[in-house]
């Protein structure tokens, strides 16, 4: 339309200027600020970590691929000493966990004689208790340069714990009852360790033979507490998965998964 005069009227629309909070610049500000954080949390975490522990960490970012098979291997830059104990470097010379809170003076002769008398308390109960009995064949209670271990050894059919699972069978529960109530009476701590065969595990990335045989440890250790052993007398729970092997020569036996009750002794060998 034409305004008077002959002039055309022109209507010019203004877009209003957006605050600064309605912008995005802040959220990418706030991002790089998150990420320096966590890059510095990581770095403070790094340094309290000891050389051997960084050194791994470093083989894992360098290349993933193959230090995993490394690990499937048992090749990995951590892996344990060979020449200590398997396990740990405290196994020889365990501290004793006393039922009274006081240590009683004991050499290794005497305490031998209470790992034997031990040992063939579980074999006398293995071989005279009828739910037990038909378990004697997957039970091995033997001496080592450690001290007494008894494992209890899986079969074709599962015998202590469910297939692929660290839900204890009742016959292994009522075998753990009854260890407790005599380890309970002893001075000596105790180590429960977990096996699997080489068999990897069929649920994926997120749950592997470690899970499983750490979980199957803790659930053994959770039954020989609540039977009796005291606080503070279980020392250490280890998942070892496949990494030692009881049959090493066919790393798929059933054989290889097994729990292990290792007491060590408390006192160091005699000088000879």
């Amino acid at each position: 339309m034409a305004k008077e005069g002959g002039g055309e009227i022109r209507i010019v629309k203004k877009k209003g200027g957006g605050h600064g909070h309605h912008g995005g610049a802040w959220k990418v500000a706030y991002a790089d600020f998150v990420t320096a954080m966590m890059a510095f949390f990581m770095v403070m975490w790094l340094i309290g970590l000891d050389a051997k522990t960084r050194a791994a960490i470093a083989a894992y970012f360098r290349d993933p691929v193959g230090f995993m098979e490394a690990v499937r291997q048992n090749k990995a830059i951590f892996t344990v000493n060979d020449a200590l104990p398997p396990g740990g470097k405290n196994t020889l010379e365990m501290p004793r966990a006393a039922r009274d809170g006081k240590t009683r003076p004991k050499d290794r002769k005497t305490e031998r004689q209470e790992l034997e008398a031990f040992k063939q308390y579980v074999e006398s109960a293995l071989a005279n208790i009828p739910e037990l009995s038909r378990l004697k064949e997957y039970v091995k209670v033997e001496f080592v340069k450690e001290g007494l271990r008894i494992e209890l050894l899986e079969g074709e059919e599962p015998v202590f714990f469910k297939t692929g699972s660290a839900q204890i069978t009742p016959a292994a529960r009522r075998l753990l009852t009854l260890i407790a109530q005599k380890l309970s009476k002893l001075d000596n701590r105790v180590v429960v360790e977990g096996h699997t065969d080489a068999q990897p595990y069929r649920a994926g990335a997120f749950y592997s033979n470690w899970e499983l045989s750490t979980d199957r440890a803790n659930a053994a250790r959770r039954v020989l507490e609540g039977a009796g052993l005291r606080k503070g007398q279980v020392a250490e729970v280890r998942g070892y998965a496949d990494t030692r092997l009881r049959n090493p020569m066919d790393p798929f036996h059933f054989s290889n998964r097994r729990v292990s009750i290792l007491i060590p002794y408390t006192t160091a060998p005699a000088s000879e």
